[in-house]
């Protein structure tokens, strides 16, 4: 079945009869849900599946910011609340196994919470590196402030998202930590040299190149590419993403709606792919706009149909869990109890 390379928001709860035309006629690859999609869980549940159902896919992947902290869009009373990623670099300066344990066992629970809902893609973990007088954009959504820690705790979330049944997606490709501007307002420019990237913003993502999705920096490096953002600079898709820190998965750009484009959302979706993104997010439920961002996306084909066919492979079923034993557990990991982490 065709499926264009894109990934669809939506506007309310429920799909109106216009979404469901556009569904049907438009064919995304993907939806991404946020706050205003969510009521409770049964609304959730019938939301997802209504979803697939227009779009004539079973497996059609549903996407959801789930961090934690200050980004997690299922929230209390029908869903538990998590910590931000500074709660992990916490313990994980005190004792690396702990830390790991603790970011590993929260994204396993996150990713129960998503499956009971036919939510089969985590937008986690960050690999950003953020630096004192960076923009709070990142701020305490990092797992570190060092290359090597970030990795460490972003690959044990990757691993809990996975054997939860739960793709992950690396972000922001190749590093958002040093942006001293919030790219949902304006475009953020780095002046760093190569040098500099490499050893540190850059370095965080080499330990995760092998992750099945990822997402770009609507970031300027000019080390690099002094005009163009990550999302639609060939060269830091090419020689960067995919080339240094050898990212292989299926790339998708970050909303391609955020102010720190330019051009209409079209004209931003078509210099995206034509930079090398393999699918193009649009997130803020606008339908005209929805309209104008698949006119402008193709058919996923080539290796960008190979990409996204292999990443959808790659998720299993969940393990086996106690889900009453691995909260309890979870709250003595996050209270620091050492002796926790091998139980």
């Amino acid at each position: 079945m065709v499926q264009r390379a894109f990934i669809t928001g939506l506007a309310g709860t429920t799909i109106s009869r216009d979404e469901r035309e556009f569904l049907r006629e438009a064919a995304p690859w993907g939806l991404i849900l946020f706050k205003r999609n969510v009521s409770d869980p049964s609304q959730l549940r019938a939301l997802t599946a209504d979803f697939r159902a227009i779009c004539g896919r079973d497996h059609a992947p549903v996407l959801i910011d789930q961090e934690g902290g200050r980004v997690q869009r299922l929230a209390p009373p029908h869903w538990s609340a998590y910590p931000s990623g500074a709660a992990y670099d916490a313990l994980y300066r005190r004792e690396p196994a702990l830390g790991r344990a603790a970011a590993r066992l929260g994204a396993r629970l996150i990713a129960a919470d998503l499956v009971a809902l036919g939510i089969t893609v985590c937008c986690l973990p960050l690999a950003d590196v953020p630096i004192a007088g960076a923009d709070p954009v990142i701020g305490d959504r990092a797992y570190g402030d060092t290359p090597r820690q970030v990795a460490a705790l972003a690959s044990a979330v990757a691993d809990g998202l996975r054997v939860g049944g739960v793709l992950p997606v690396l972000k922001h490709l190749p590093g958002h930590g040093r942006a001293t501007t919030d790219s949902h307002e304006r475009l953020p420019i780095v002046d760093a040299d190569l040098r500099t990237l490499e050893a540190t913003d850059f370095a965080a993502f080499m330990p995760l190149a092998d992750l099945p999705l990822g997402m770009t920096a609507h970031v300027v490096y000019t080390a690099l590419d002094p005009d163009l953002p990550a999302t639609t600079s060939a060269v830091m898709i090419g020689r960067v993403i995919r080339d240094w820190i050898g990212f292989s998965g299926a790339l998708m750009s970050d909303d391609i709606s955020m102010g720190a484009l330019s051009g209409s959302v079209a004209e931003r979706a078509r210099r995206a792919l034509s930079a090398g993104c393999d699918l193009i997010l649009h997130c803020n439920g606008n339908l005209p706009e929805m309209r104008e961002v698949a006119s402008a996306c193709p058919p996923l084909a080539g290796a960008a149909l190979e990409r996204t066919e292999q990443a959808l492979a790659r998720r299993g079923k969940p393990d086996d869990i106690d889900l009453d034993e691995a909260r309890t557990r979870f709250a003595a990991l996050l209270a620091g109890r050492v002796g926790t982490v091998s139980a």
